[in-house]
């Protein structure tokens, strides 16, 4: 199976190809770069050397994966876009998952006796992005969501749990303040889409890819001028 994977939703590009990953000789090139600006620039570069590198014309794609949110407006806006010219030009089909799904299967993560493990990115305005798996299973526990840091503690269960991301710290200590055995690691923990790039040969197929905003963007329309329209 021939598979392009994306990701642009938090402070980090990556892009990976992989040409016949169910052979026994499968051929694969991964690049990811730290940035918190600039995805558009070179996310399209970075697929152009991935699948160059891994031997993969575009037209024998058979799997674009992809994160679909959250992240920034930005971000996630352009992987999704990104995706889906591609699946359009190649007429490959779409697998796709949460960026806090993608770093939870992140190699990085240590193994722990902790029956869950959570992933918290800092959504600034003293919230945070964050969602609850299974460690063994990978089953979402709490789906993904956007709250204030002590209403995303109080979900988090009563049973000892490991919390990974730029939002761990403030999110653990908040569990801890309510009697929860919370531990942060990895404060500096981004999606890779390396990571996603032999999974998604076993993903089911996405009918339908739209960004996940799980909030409305910073930025704002100006309201209207009472001036504009007026008569003279």
């Amino acid at each position: 199976m021939n598979i392009l994977s994306l990701d642009t939703c938090f402070d980090a590009c990556s892009a990976a190809a992989g040409r016949g990953l169910r052979s026994l000789t499968p051929a694969i090139w991964f690049l990811s770069e730290t940035m918190q600006t600039g995805h558009a620039e070179r996310l399209l570069p970075m697929v152009e050397t991935v699948m160059a590198e891994a031997g993969l014309p575009f037209k024998a794609l058979d799997r674009i994966a992809v994160t679909y949110g959250p992240g920034t407006f930005t971000g996630t806006r352009i992987c999704v876009s990104a995706a889906r010219a591609l699946a359009l030009a190649t007429g490959a089909e779409f697998v796709s998952l949460t960026s806090l799904r993608l770093m939870a299967m992140s190699p990085r993560i240590p193994a722990a006796p902790t029956k869950r493990i959570a992933i918290a990115t800092d959504a600034r305005r003293g919230e945070v992005y964050f969602e609850v798996f299974d460690r063994h299973s990978m089953q979402t526990a709490v789906e993904a969501q956007c709250a204030a840091v002590p209403s995303a503690a109080q979900l988090l269960g009563r049973d000892p749990i490991v919390i990974a991301g730029s939002g761990a710290e403030q999110l653990a200590a908040e569990a801890v303040r309510h009697g929860i055995d919370a531990t942060a690691i990895l404060p500096d923990l981004l999606p890779d889409a390396l990571d996603m790039l032999f999974p998604a040969c076993e993903m089911p197929l996405t009918r339908t890819l739209k960004p996940l905003y799980l909030r409305a963007p910073d930025a704002k329309p100006p309201a209207p001028s009472p001036f504009i329209g007026a008569g003279v």
